[in-house]
């Protein structure tokens, strides 16, 4: 099955045409011949594959138009840092690195789009059902939330109460040179929800499409394979019959009343009548309810293998120091995220200093009450590996210096500073908090799905205020 796709000089998608085709390739690229290609159209690279020179430079005027039709719309687009484990012929891990992305990369993803756009479209003017991608705005308490952060951090933007996109991207734009960028940018990505499979279909809010699925992708999913057949099925003037899915689980009741709750809400709105839910559309509602659990069960799977392997790699390197960088503040320590090895561990509240330690929720901070010193996201610090737990997926970092600290947001309010005091064995401590960039799986197709996973994973539970503060008056 072959689409085609047609865009105006602005990048609109202005057409668009389905039909069954034997696909004929004529070369085989790596993204790197790509994009050495598209740098220099007379290098080494394009002269051993000039007939194709024209193909791939008419490609990527495509990619611009595309890409400026992407900025007119104002979606959403942070910048993330994928990485990769890289291992020898043993099997020994040598490094952890950061995923290069060119130009050849952002060539494919955009055209990937377009071409879920199309199918998107083509189900929604058929009226056969299917499954959408759907991702929704934030949530009025997130919204809240994210409100009282921006005045508290002083940016001088907010959201509006029915915010589009683009305004979450001004912002993101206004404060990129920021010396807390990287904190305002996370909390923009932890307003939003996650996105779902659904045959309701609301739009893709993070990348500003009225109607979005995923009919292409690196990695096949079965709701490619349901588009699809959608499609044929519509080619062929007939209707597709879903299969009878597996009993759901938990996940899937979990979704299921919260889909319910957006019903509930959309139909609340003026002159709006009940929508009529059918046998079928029941079963495509389980479709998409089933395929949503399952890709968050192989969400956690993928986190849970790549935090081990980066746990076995910290274990050769325990007693060494490392500069690193505040990721996430919570109410018993703040995760630290390693420069150049991209390995997250958790600094224990009891680490921070024989004093009491406040979580300002507002600025996603810990502050220290008699000092006034502030760990929040953007802090760098210097820290050393105490401790790796394989089997419970956890790494833990001991605070060694704290000069980097006593900069931009960690500067202490009073001009008191104190001296590094290392303390020993935090023990347990509660669960990582989620990616924060989970819910956004769709900016560019099999790049932010698994982006923020943490490596520090835990299951019991966090002391209360009183013990830490009464564990700390202790050590004074």
């Amino acid at each position: 099955m072959v689409c085609d796709m047609f865009v105006s000089a602005e990048g609109e998608v202005t057409a668009y045409q389905f039909y069954p085709a034997v696909m004929w390739s004529h070369a085989r690229f790596t993204y790197t011949e790509v994009a050495a290609i598209l740098g220099n159209t007379k290098g080494p690279e394009a002269i051993k594959r000039k007939e194709r020179v024209t193909d791939l430079l008419n490609l990527h005027g495509v990619y611009q138009a595309l890409l400026k039709s992407r900025h007119k719309r104002g979606a959403v687009d942070f910048d993330t840092t994928e990485t990769q484990i890289i291992c020898d012929e043993n099997g020994r891990i040598e490094k952890i690195a950061p995923r290069t992305r060119n130009v050849a990369h952002r060539v494919i993803e955009e055209a990937m789009l377009a071409a879920n756009v199309c199918s998107a479209d083509f189900i929604a003017q058929s009226k056969h059902p299917g499954l959408f991608r759907v991702h929704e705005g934030p949530t009025p308490e997130k919204k809240e939330i994210l409100r009282n952060y921006l005045k508290a951090t002083g940016v001088g933007l907010t959201i509006s109460d029915d915010p589009s996109p683009g305004e979450f991207q001004a912002i993101a734009e206004a404060t990129k040179e920021r010396p807390d960028a990287q904190q305002i940018h996370s909390m923009l990505l932890r307003s939003m929800q996650q996105a779902i499979y659904t045959p309701i279909n609301s739009g893709h809010f993070g990348l500003a499409f009225q109607a979005y699925t995923h009919f292409t992708s690196p990695i096949r999913r079965y709701p490619d394979l349901l588009v699809h057949r959608v499609i044929k099925a519509v080619l062929a003037k007939a209707r597709y019959q879903l299969p009878v899915l597996p009993t759901p689980g938990e996940a899937h009741a979990k979704l299921s009343r919260r889909l319910e709750k957006g019903l509930a809400s959309r139909v609340a709105e003026p002159n709006q009548k009940p929508r009529k839910i059918n046998a079928e559309n029941t079963a495509w509602q389980a479709a998409g309810l089933h395929c949503s659990a399952n890709e968050r069960r192989a969400d956690e799977a993928s986190r849970d293998v790549e935090a081990w392997l980066k746990c076995r790699y910290m274990k050769e390197h325990l007693g060494e120091e490392y500069g690193g960088v505040v990721t996430a503040a919570t109410t018993f320590g703040v995760f630290v995220t390693l420069d150049e090895m991209y390995v997250e561990g958790l600094v224990h509240i009891t680490e921070l200093g024989g004093e009491y330690f406040r979580f300002d929720e507002a600025r996603q901070e810990l502050r220290g009450e008699r000092t006034g010193t502030r760990y929040a996201i953007g802090t760098r610090v210097r820290i050393q590996v105490s401790r790796v737990d394989l089997d419970g997926r956890k790494i833990d970092f001991r605070l060694v210096s704290e000069s980097d600290a006593f900069t931009a947001r960690a500067l202490a309010d009073k001009g008191v500073q104190r001296e590094s005091r290392i303390r020993s064995g935090s023990g347990d401590y509660p669960k990582a908090p989620k990616g924060s960039a989970a819910f956004f799986a769709d900016t560019v197709p099999g790049k932010l799905d698994e982006k923020t996973a943490r490596s520090v994973k835990g299951k019991t539970k966090e002391k209360s205020g009183a013990a830490q503060k009464k564990s700390t008056r202790k050590r004074r």
